[in-house]
């Protein structure tokens, strides 16, 4: 295993492109009060590039976020009595995946126990690409082996608490031994890559490891982690190979997190802002690239 130091380059377009160029991302996010991750998360695939997103929402919820929305679509889904995502909307998941290159799983889906069942399933079912974040990991945990069975690459965005959960061991004992316990979990898994989030985000595959540099304390905040999961779904959606997709979503979510800082300061920063500065951060690593 080496280390990798240098950032994946961004091409300019070409003039004769159209949205279905830059991928579509399906995210699969949202529960009762939690309509603000699904909606970030979303719109974050946009700002990063995808031509295509759709967000899968419990139906009921479905008016919130499109009132929310005005880029990204919206697909409403069979609902739990708790309006969480039903193990009902199995089959129209599935069917309605094959018309993406991504699917990103797991902002604010909740812990409710049927709406984990069917996280698992689509882990096993699912023919495409997947960045599994927040709820959809901590489902994992309920059956870490599942990651064996995936048909396509992975690529899992886990802050240190859920890494501990899935692996069940203390959140301290992860932060004490972030390189070794990351390489311990790839090793063997060739579909899988990891990106470990908070200082010096890592991110690792079997092959290769990738310390980040850009990020601050600010970026501490709920919904960051949700902006970076939508724009790892969308350069794997163009076409970047998941080692890539997640360096690069790394290396330009900290950076935007930077220039919000700038602006914010760390203690009033909140994920929005770095929602809000992704554009910033696209600019100034396209500028730094020409140099």
């Amino acid at each position: 295993m080496y280390e990798v130091k240098d950032i994946p380059k961004i091409p300019s377009r070409k003039p004769d492109t159209h949205k279905g160029d830059y991928g579509r991302v399906f995210v699969l996010a949202g529960s009762i009060g939690m309509t603000g991750a699904a909606c970030m998360c979303s719109t974050a695939a946009l700002r990063a590039g995808a031509g295509i997103v759709t967000l899968g929402i419990p139906e009921s919820l479905h008016g919130i976020v499109a009132s929310k929305l005005t880029c990204v679509m919206t697909h409403p889904l069979p609902e739990t009595h708790v309006k969480t995502l039903s193990e009902l909307g199995r089959q129209d998941i599935l069917d309605f995946s094959h018309r993406f290159d991504v699917v990103a799983i797991g902002p604010g889906l909740s812990q409710y126990l049927e709406t984990k069942r069917l996280v698992l399933w689509l882990l096993q079912s699912l023919d495409c690409p997947i960045v599994l974040d927040a709820d959809g990991i901590n489902a994992l945990a309920d059956n870490p082996k599942i990651l064996d069975q995936i048909k396509k690459q992975i690529v899992l965005t886990p802050h240190p608490g859920e890494m501990a959960h899935l692996l069940g061991i203390s959140t301290q004992e992860v932060q004490s031994k972030r390189l070794e316990i990351s390489r311990m979990f790839v090793k063997g898994r060739k579909n899988v890559t990891l990106v470990l989030k908070g200082h010096k985000t890592i991110v690792m595959n079997e092959e290769k490891f990738y310390l980040n540099e850009t990020g601050n304390p600010g970026m501490a905040t709920a919904g960051a982690g949700d902006v970076l999961t939508g724009m790892i779904a969308a350069f794997l959606g163009q076409q970047y190979a998941p080692f890539e997709a997640a360096q690069l979503g790394a290396y330009l979510h900290g950076l935007s997190g930077d220039i919000a800082a700038q602006e914010k300061g760390e203690i009033s920063m909140i994920a929005t802002d770095i929602l809000d500065n992704l554009h910033k951060a696209f600019l100034t690593y396209k500028e730094n690239m020409c140099t």
